[in-house]
């Protein structure tokens, strides 16, 4: 997936910079958990030099959010307490920023971009002290191989996600890979983050244990729907997205059975439908528009890898008049998880 599964770069219209109206909102409301994540670390006993890492920042206006909050936070901290602000490895450019924000006397840090999956090793054994990532671990790193084996697929008829019509074998599918995937995820961290390091991980999720609630699926049937009314069959049977929204129990479950951290908080935060815009309750109609601009700038890398660019436009905007011409509304669920490294 590393390849195709990209945001929308730039500055245009259709750009994810101009679409994360909605991530932004998500994660400013996140922010007590990270506070509080950073306070208590901030109590215990600090190191000369802390490494940070924020993976899966995205581009955009988003980006430097919780990194210079992070810091922020750490040194005013330790300016409260009488201690010297340790040196800072972060991982975005933007020191000239933090001075201005925090005073000439802040720093020195130091900054690195590190590529690569975080489905992979990124970082030396326990070298991180506090890792972040916003809106990224309902990304998979893969479609579950189960719907793509050319021997024998396991067909989800018209659909391109989990839907109340798909069989039982495509729902533990996707369950299993991302139970995978999380896991993974869990147990390179571990390897990389020094004992009593801390993580705040936000990700789409859902509040009912059914993986095939409205409140997971009902913008993937849309854009299925899309797809159905402009695409050959044989097309969209075999495109799937590599997505999934957790609920909260599945998350305590795999923390636990992989063993190397303990939760320390897990909240849920909820959208209104129409948040897209930012908070304006807007008609159905500007709402859907928003929605098309946003789904696109997340999907069209993804897209364009299998049915070409030529499809984009056409398909956003009948995504546009699907969702104008129907009634259901759901919240915008984020899972907020704070975790300390155990010994």
């Amino acid at each position: 997936m590393e390849p195709v599964l990209s945001r929308k770069g730039g500055t245009g219209e259709e750009s994810y910079a101009n679409n994360s109206k909605l991530q932004s909102t998500c994660l400013s409301l996140s922010m007590p958990v990270l506070k509080q994540a950073m306070l208590s670390f901030c109590c215990t006993d600090l190191l000369e030099t802390i490494t940070i890492a924020d993976l899966g920042c995205a581009s955009g206006p988003n980006t430097f959010i919780a990194v210079s909050e992070i810091i922020s936070i750490m040194y005013k901290k330790c300016c409260e307490l009488g201690r010297s602000p340790p040196e800072f490895q972060s991982l975005t450019a933007f020191q000239e920023k933090l001075q201005q924000e925090n005073g000439p006397k802040f720093g020195p840090f130091f900054t690195a971009g590190v590529p690569g999956s975080f489905y992979g090793r990124l970082f030396p054994s326990k070298t991180l002290h506090f890792v972040h990532s916003f809106s990224s671990l309902h990304w998979l790193s893969q479609v579950p191989p189960e719907l793509v084996d050319k021997a024998n697929p396991v067909i989800n008829k018209g659909k391109i996600f989990i839907s109340r019509t798909s069989p039982a074998a495509v729902i533990d599918s996707y369950v299993t890979q991302f139970r995978k995937d999380f896991t993974l995820f869990l147990k390179l961290r571990s390897e990389e983050i020094a004992p009593k390091g801390r993580m705040v991980l936000t990700l789409r999720g859902r509040t009912t244990p059914d993986p095939t609630s409205d409140q997971s699926c009902l913008l993937w049937d849309y854009l299925g729907q899309a797809f159905q009314d402009l695409v050959a069959k044989e097309m969209l049977d075999g495109y799937y997205t590599p997505y999934y929204e957790p609920c909260p129990e599945e998350i305590q479950a795999e923390v636990e059975k992989e063993g190397s951290f303990a939760v320390d908080r897990l909240e849920v935060v909820a959208l209104p439908w129409d948040y897209v815009n930012g908070g304006i309750n807007y008609d159905r109609a500007l709402t859907a528009k928003e929605m098309a601009k946003a789904m696109r700038a997340v999907n069209e890398s993804m897209i364009g890898s299998h049915f070409g660019a030529d499809i984009m436009d056409r398909l956003f905007h009948r995504f546009m008049e699907i969702m104008a011409a129907n009634i259901m509304e759901v919240e915008h669920v984020r899972l907020v998880v704070s975790l300390i490294r155990n010994a």
